[in-house]
């Protein structure tokens, strides 16, 4: 069966997952058995506390500190890169602006312009390097979303734009990409077919008789079970479980949110951040489970984010806690915020070590990097970067290790090798010297 097929039906086209009978042959894009390579990029603000972060020992044989201990499941999934900088993050003449500095050059390494107005420009994110060769093999070419709804202009950093802020994801030098912060909104694109007025229609309908979106492909679901072996079946009933599921969840927050008619909580939108992040992990992990994108970025929090988590116990606000001069009270409570968003991370990582593909799993299959543009935030440090990457990339990584570059080794060497392994290889980006070894 051909690997872009649709379940389609009124105003709706839903993706399938990869099954034994798509199973193709390997491209520079996909690994063995034409299984699609799938890469994310997920930023967490702030920095961290670094002695909590960074294991003791290098290699196989090291122990997860406070921040990562969640994560001891997918321990062998994951490898922990210590020693990776930022150099165009620092101000290099520029000044105070470290915040803004670090979520524009996470994906560019590219100094920023300072300055509030239009006149934004920075450099090509990987994201969209890796896109402009491989977007065409899927029906989106990248997924950017985020958990902060953001602006694209004013002064949020000491004189840099608000752009700089809330955007990792750039098309152009001063193009940036605003991540979608509706779940609802990044649901329909994932499964809504486009066609003039067939969506309204759809959506009309639904509303209606309070159908779910595969209501409106159920016959063409029915004909394919038929066509499918065994194993496909219950793959194929598993994952429309939890499509189903997602949307359930997306509908039960607007409910909830249409009763609060004194709160501005956008429709979708859960009330409590966590539910936001991890339904923003389940839709990135559909929209690779289904290849409808191969390359997705996604913004947990913009860098400079006061959110308080009194959910865990902390009522001071993130970045205020950042400056922590060395308090040891602060510091904890920083180390408890880093912490619950490696705890989300890890639950997303369990989801795609459990969604079986080909031999493996979905994430065998890719390639994420996990991690923020600050190291310490008090100092404002962009070196030593607290960074993960996870998953086998479909055999060409080597995780379950804390590997240690040398001091001030560019961020952007770990980019240059994820192009090569998505088959979009360049010589050079950002601030990149070559390309790293040991991933």
């Amino acid at each position: 069966m051909p690997r872009r097929t649709f379940l389609k039906g009124l105003g709706a086209s839903v993706a399938l997952p990869v099954m034994d009978c798509m199973a193709g042959p390997a491209s520079a894009t996909t690994a063995a058995g034409g299984l699609p390579r799938r890469t994310a990029f997920i930023y967490v603000p702030n920095g961290a506390n670094m002695p909590d972060w960074t294991p003791a020992a290098d290699g196989k044989d090291f122990e997860l500190p406070f921040i990562l201990d969640p994560l001891k499941a997918s321990k062998a999934d994951f490898s922990v890169l210590s020693g990776l900088a930022h150099d165009k993050g620092r101000a290099n003449g520029d000044g105070a602006g470290d915040h803004a500095r670090a979520s524009a050059t996470f994906l560019t390494a590219a100094q920023p312009r300072k300055t509030q107005g239009a006149d934004i420009k920075v450099g090509v994110s990987v994201d969209q390097l890796i896109a402009q060769k491989a977007g065409h093999l899927t029906r989106l070419g990248s997924l950017e979303i985020g958990c902060d709804r953001g602006q694209l202009s004013g002064n949020c950093d000491s004189g840099y734009s608000c752009a700089y802020s809330f955007n990792i994801s750039w098309k152009t030098p001063s193009t940036p990409l605003p991540p979608e912060t509706n779940p609802r909104l990044v649901f329909n694109r994932l499964f809504g077919n486009g066609l003039p007025g067939q969506a309204e229609e759809r959506d009309a309908k639904q509303t209606l008789y309070h159908k779910s979106i595969l209501d409106f492909v159920t016959e063409d679901a029915r004909q394919l079970q038929r066509r499918l072996g065994a194993t496909d079946r219950r793959k194929l009933e598993e994952y429309l479980t939890s499509v189903r599921e997602l949307e359930q969840r997306i509908e039960r927050a607007e409910k909830f949110a249409a009763a609060m008619p004194n709160r501005a909580i956008p429709k979708g939108i859960p009330s409590e951040n966590e539910d936001h992040i991890r339904m923003m992990y389940d839709l990135l992990l559909l929209a690779f489970q289904t290849d409808s994108t191969r390359i997705a970025s996604f913004v947990v929090a913009h860098d400079g984010s006061n959110r308080p988590y009194a959910n865990i116990g902390v009522t001071d606000g993130h970045h205020d806690l950042s400056h922590h001069g060395g308090d040891k009270e602060k510091r904890a409570k920083l180390a408890k915020i880093n912490r619950h968003h490696a705890t989300l991370f890890a639950e997303f990582l369990a989801k795609m070590k459990a969604t079986r593909e080909g031999e493996g799993s979905l994430l065998d299959q890719s390639m994420i990097v996990y991690g923020s543009g600050l190291a310490d935030p008090d100092r404002h440090a962009h070196h030593d970067l607290p960074i993960l990457l996870a998953g086998r990339g479909g055999g060409v990584l080597n995780p379950g290790r804390h590997v240690r570059y040398s001091h001030d080794t560019p961020m952007a060497n770990l980019f240059l090798t994820l192009m090569d392994h998505m088959g979009t290889p360049s010589d050079r980006m950002g601030d990149s010297t070559g390309k790293l070894t040991q991933v």
